[in-house]
């Protein structure tokens, strides 16, 4: 009796043009076979909240390539960084980063982050990751002198945490990878749960 041939890995697409989140992946073995950002407009809707904000653009990213990679697992994810309803967006200039760690200073704040994996198949999978952060306050100096560092540019609430940014955190709630792009744990569950295979 022939052996049956052993299944063909399936490609992983990853659908970000984070960095962050093609490292992380990387740390736990998981190295996609493609990378695609998604070129989606990420406006928020007149009256959306962080989080069903940070689940649709997750649902929108890996549908917009999943249209163009057919047959393959589509990963997706985005995150929202939020002080109770106001969503804190990507940071591109120093007065709006200012802004926003003075915001967070001395205050807890969430960060959301929306996962979405579509199948071969088509099946999508999503998911809305919640971490709680605390900032310690914040002294005109400390904000003066990350500023300086230019380690908030680009990113959502002027900061990254896995940079100098951890010296503020007094108090994190929930998973920290999401905090920096996306849940590990929440990921390598809902590939593993579909039928991704790992090289």
């Amino acid at each position: 009796m022939k052996n049956k041939p052993e299944k063909s890995k399936t490609p992983l697409v990853l659908a970000s043009a984070s960095p962050r989140r093609l490292e992380l992946l990387k740390t736990v073995g998981i190295i996609p076979d493609k990378v695609c950002p998604a070129d989606i407009d990420e406006t928020p809707r007149k009256g959306e909240c962080p989080r069903p904000l940070a689940g649709r653009l997750a649902v929108e990213k890996a549908r917009a390539v999943a249209a163009q990679n057919p047959d393959a697992f589509i990963l997706a994810g985005d995150s929202v960084v939020a002080c109770g309803r106001r969503e804190l967006p990507k940071t591109e200039d120093a007065d709006t980063a200012k802004g926003h760690l003075h915001l967070l200073s001395g205050r807890r704040h969430q960060v959301w982050g929306g996962i979405c994996l579509i199948t071969p198949e088509g099946k999508e999978i999503t998911r809305i990751v919640k971490t709680t952060v605390s900032f310690k306050r914040l002294s005109e100096e400390d904000i003066r002198t990350y500023l300086d560092t230019d380690e908030w540019r680009g990113k959502a609430g002027a900061y990254g945490i896995q940079g100098r940014a951890a010296a503020f955190v007094d108090f994190l709630s929930g998973s920290y990878s999401n905090v920096v792009g996306l849940s590990l744990y929440d990921t390598v569950h809902m590939l593993q749960g579909n039928g991704y295979i790992r090289p």
